[in-house]
């Protein structure tokens, strides 16, 4: 999936992403980024992966592009 980075907690090693279809926000955790967590910004456009978790859909495989 495609997305942009709408949210992120740097103090909290988490963030959300608006997904293209503006269908819902994905969640995403530090563990599940392939690059810097620190580099990433509100408005970066991302490419990711989505696994069901116990909490709901989670962004995994997080990269820019």
């Amino acid at each position: 999936m495609k997305g942009t980075i709408k949210r992120i907690m740097y103090n909290r090693n988490f963030g959300f992403i608006q997904t293209e279809d503006d269908e819902k926000d994905i969640f995403f955790h530090q563990s599940g980024v392939t690059v810097e967590f620190g580099d990433l910004k509100e408005g970066d456009n991302v490419e990711f992966d989505v696994e069901e978790t116990d909490r709901g859909l989670q962004a995994v495989n997080l990269k820019t592009i």
